[in-house]
């Protein structure tokens, strides 16, 4: 059965017990893993566990923890914690963010972003394995330790969150997993092959690499709801394109949609939002992200997979509501683990 995975929001206008619904409906429906992420909001691994308290079989995946904000050994002991309490269903996800957000929110200097990744990898594996950690690398120097805390599972999952050449490389040497964000199924194949490359020439095989890509989603029958889908995901991506600094306008550029990514971050500069959203052409919202109704939405799901996507991790879009959520994660849930909704999953 193909796995699918789905990403939780965790913003402030999101309350835990509405979290937890959806994370229980999930785990219901057989999705394979909840992932959540942490910009300047809740912090990742205290809310993974809250949903470990109240799942039963999904895994839990950071999506992402970056390499910035945390030591390595301190990522080793919290991952390592997260594993126990959900009795072996954890999964790293690691990434660098991004230079505003940890410079201007973390007050720490952006630097050697590839070779730091490298570092905390190999010192996470160590600690996870139970291993004295001795590591003497260019910016960690570490010595006689052996980390207390024990997984349950003998190795913890690490994907990581890249798109640049080098860090592709690095993922394709290292990672059991690839989190790539908003990547249209148009350059999917020629990334996978650039980490399949860098797989091979490191004596591995690109079969043993999780791709799992965020992508944006919605699933609607009805007109009205589809338009607000359309315009929360609109809205949400000329976020990341015009407020989040270059790295997702570079994105956009490099994926062939130049000519948007510029119109939408002249917008977003003018504070005209409502331009910003409009300016993202609907072959580039085609590509990117999944929305219509439920074979429309299974369809374009299949194309991403036939792209070469294991498993593709579902995200609506910031401002979704409840009803809407719950209704995309059940319109796209493997068809052999669906059960049925309770009155409480539809209200």
């Amino acid at each position: 059965m193909p796995a699918t995975g789905l990403f939780i929001e965790t913003s402030p206008d999101i309350s835990n017990a509405d979290m937890i619904t959806v994370a229980q409906r999930a785990d219901a429906l057989g999705y394979h893993s909840l992932w959540t992420g942490e910009s300047w909001g809740r912090d990742v691994f205290t809310v993974l566990t809250m949903l470990a308290c109240h799942t039963q079989s999904v895994h839990l995946g950071t999506g992402i923890a970056t390499v910035f904000s945390r030591t390595p050994s301190l990522i080793a002991q919290s991952i390592a914690s997260l594993d126990s309490i959900s009795e072996g269903r954890a999964i790293l996800g690691l990434g660098t963010s991004g230079r505003i957000v940890i410079e201007n929110w973390h007050g720490l200097p952006y630097r050697k972003p590839l070779a730091r990744t490298r570092e905390y990898i190999e010192i996470i594996r160590q600690a996870l394995a139970g291993e004295q950690v001795n590591h003497q690398g260019e910016l960690f120097q570490l010595a006689r330790f052996r980390m207390t805390a024990r997984p349950v599972q003998k190795q913890v999952p690490i994907y990581l969150a890249t798109l640049g050449p080098k860090n592709l490389e690095l993922t394709g040497q290292l990672a059991d997993g690839w989190l790539p964000t908003w990547v249209g199924r148009k350059q999917l194949p020629e990334l996978k092959g650039q980490i399949a490359d860098a797989a091979s020439k490191a004596g591995r095989d690109i079969a043993d690499i999780t791709v799992a890509p965020y992508i944006m989603c919605y699933a609607a029958d009805d007109p009205d709801e589809l338009a607000e889908g359309e315009k929360r995901i609109r809205a949400h991506l000329a976020y990341y394109i015009g407020g989040m600094g270059d790295y997702y306008h570079a994105l956009a550029t490099r994926q062939g949609y130049a000519a948007e990514a510029d119109a939408t971050r002249q917008a977003w500069a003018e504070g005209d939002r409502a331009k910003a959203a409009s300016a993202l052409s609907d072959d580039m919202l085609n590509d990117i992200a999944v929305l219509g109704n439920s074979a429309q939405c299974r369809a374009n799901l299949d194309d991403f997979r036939r792209a070469g996507v294991d498993m593709p991790i579902l995200t609506p879009p910031r401002g979704a509501s409840l009803p809407g959520v719950l209704r995309t994660l059940e319109a796209l849930a493997p068809e052999e683990s669906k059960q049925p909704a309770t009155q409480a999953d539809r209200t």
